[in-house]
This record gives structure tokens, sequence and C-alpha cells, in this order.
């Protein structure tokens, strides 16, 4: 076999790339000091793209097909090689298979919360994630701007620029947007939508498309959403006044099943703090049994409880609760007097006020001044 003979069957004829990883956007085909023959075949299958590179310069772009590598095939490289009248020579040129398939399931989301204005909160800081795809558009232009000389690159190498990108449009889209904190949920559908249609034009300055981008969540600090708990709390419970005294009444009950619980929370110093809660929880069940809230029972029990505000019958009706201050002004217009029932939670029944040891001092310094002589 003479030394051409040899060197032809060294030389390249067929060019392919099979490739079998999931993340390798760009791989050079190349063997070392070995040419192209020329007329050898190209296979560039679906999901792929040939880019030629001669000295530096992009020279052609093959999509998906087979191609026998002549002058007729190679227009740009056959100028740049300077072939004229069918010279048929082998040729050196890098190639580069480029992935244009779609790379799903790429990550994106906030490395430092985004401080934002809510019109209900006030200044908050939010957290936020999501994924997207993307594909290669542009061949050449994702070569020329991204790739270079590298000889495979894959997708781990671009997606923190990307994320990048789309984590500042997202906190400009956020703010301009105005939505409240608790109305997010119901956006993030129309906010992946907006932000897609922003980002495809950064996106298409590396020759790269933006099929599709989801926000999955947006979320507010650990500590906030402990607070924010909280008050949702708060408001499935409804009325506070209606719950303590509920949990009271369970209290009792539970001490009433274990007589040395009883004792020890009166041991603690907390009989006091049980005996107001019993008074209330007395009121509120008169409350209830009298078709209204703040409606005295005529009969009560347990201890009297000071500090408690007081109801009056007046006109045969009753009035109140009056706190204990408001009850001089009764005495002024002669509403309240030594002999008007009187009613606080604690008492055992309706009572005259002068038979009230706390309303003595107020019937006394209420009482309205003698007539002039």
């Amino acid at each position: 076999m003479g030394i051409w003979d040899r060197l032809k069957h060294e030389l390249i004829d067929i060019i392919q790339y099979l490739d079998d990883t999931q993340n390798t956007m760009v791989f050079r085909f190349e063997r070392f000091q070995n040419e192209i023959k020329y007329g050898a075949k190209l296979v560039v299958r679906e999901g792929q793209a040939a880019v030629f590179i001669n000295e530096g310069k992009l020279a052609d772009v093959f999509k998906p097909g087979t191609y026998t590598l002549t002058t007729q095939n190679l227009p740009i490289l056959a100028t740049l090689l300077g072939w004229k009248y069918g010279f048929e020579s082998p040729f050196k040129a890098e190639v580069y298979f480029v992935s244009t398939r779609t790379f799903t399931d790429l990550k994106w989301g906030t490395l430092n919360p985004v401080m934002l204005r809510d019109p209900e909160f006030g200044p908050v800081r939010l957290r936020a994630f999501g994924n997207y795809t993307m594909r290669v558009s542009d061949p050449g232009t994702f070569i020329r701007t991204i790739v270079g000389t590298e000889g495979r690159y894959t997708t781990d190498e671009i997606t923190n620029q990307l994320r990048n990108l789309i984590v500042s449009e997202f906190a400009d889209i956020l703010g301009e947007s105005k939505i409240p904190m608790l109305d997010l949920a119901s956006n993030y559908s129309e906010l992946g939508k907006f932000l897609t249609e922003k980002m495809s034009p950064e996106f298409a300055k590396y020759g790269l498309e933006l099929p599709k981008l989801n926000v999955e969540n947006i979320s507010l600090p650990p500590e906030v959403e402990a607070a924010l708990d909280k008050r949702s709390s708060m408001s499935v419970i409804g009325n506070l006044d209606s719950y303590t005294k509920f949990q009271t009444a369970e209290a009792i009950r539970d001490a009433a099943k274990n007589p040395g619980a009883a004792g020890g929370f009166i041991g603690m110093g907390l009989g006091g703090n049980f005996a107001g809660a019993m008074g209330q929880q007395m009121a509120g069940a008169g409350a209830a049994a009298m078709g209204g809230p703040g409606t005295p029972p005529p009969m009560g029990g347990g201890a009297a409880v000071a500090g408690y505000p007081f109801f009056l019958a007046i006109g045969g009706k009753q009035a109140g609760p009056f706190e204990f201050n408001l009850l001089r002004s009764k005495v002024m217009t002669g509403e309240l007097k030594p002999e008007t029932l009187v009613w606080r939670a604690g008492m055992p029944t309706w009572a005259a006020a002068k038979d009230v040891p706390e309303l003595t001092s107020v019937l006394a310094s209420g009482s309205p001044p003698p007539p002039m002589p």
C-alpha cells in the first residue's frame, strides 16, 4: 500500500456524533492532526446542527440530513479555502455538533430575598423559584457568543448566567405589577407568561429560545410566615373572648376530673386568675341564656370579682355594662340612685347600689350639689 493510500484511510470520511448525554449542548468533532476528506459524508441527526469553523471563522451550518462534503455543499468554506475548478483536496476544519433539542426542567430561583413594598404589609422580603425550558435556535450565534473554542459545552455552564437574568427581570416585573403579597399565588401563571415574553429577547442575544418559564412558588422569610400564620389563626378563632371562655370551661372540666391538677394550679399562684376566668365564664353563660351578649343572669354564682363593669336597672330595663368611671355620670343624671338595682360579674344576684360596698364612694362623690338657699 502506497503512502497516499495509507493517508487516505487515515482521513476522516464519515462525520457524525451520537449524543448519549442529557446536558450536552455543543460537542466538537475532531481527530488530532487529521484532515477531512473531500467528498466525506456528514450525518446530522434530528435535534442537531453541524457548524464548520475554518481558521476561527464561522463557515457553514448544516441542518438535519446526510451531506456529501463538496464545493457545492460547502460554499462558504470553499470560498475561504480558495477551491477553484473543483480541485479535490483534503481540508482541515473544526466541526461543532450543536444540540437543538429542548432542554427541560432547568431551575431558577432567588439567591437572596427581593425587597418589595406591599400595600397591606409594607416592606416585605420575598423569595421565588421555578423552572424553565430552553433550546438553541441559532447555532452560529450560540457558538460565537457563548461557546467559543470549548470542545464540549453543557447546560451547567450557562444556567447560572440565565438564572441571574431571570431573577433580575422577575424582581423588576414584580415591583411594577403592584400585586398584593396575598394575591401572588393566584397570578403565578400570568407572571410566568409575562416573564417569558420579557426574557425572550435577552435569550435571543445568545442564540437561545425560551419556550416556557414557570413560577412555582413565591414565599416569605420563615419568621414572617410564622407571624402571618398567627394572624390567620386569630381570624379562624374569630371572637377571642368567646374562645377564651370556651377554653376556660374546658380547663375547669379537666380540673374537676383531676383534683390534683386543680391543686397544682392554686399551688403555682394561678388560683386568682382561675377564679377570674370562672367569673367571665359564668357571665358569658348568662348572656347566652338571656338571649344577648352582655346580659347578666338574674342569679349566678362564684366569688366576687373586683373591677368588672356594672349593669344598671333603669326604667325597668337593663342598661350597661358601664365602666366604674362612668358610674359617677349616672349619679349626676339621676340614673344611679342608692336604691337602683345593680349587678356585675361575680355577684350572686341583683342588689341595691347602697348595699354594694364598691359603689359607696361613687354614690357619695357623685351626688348632685344641694340647692342654693
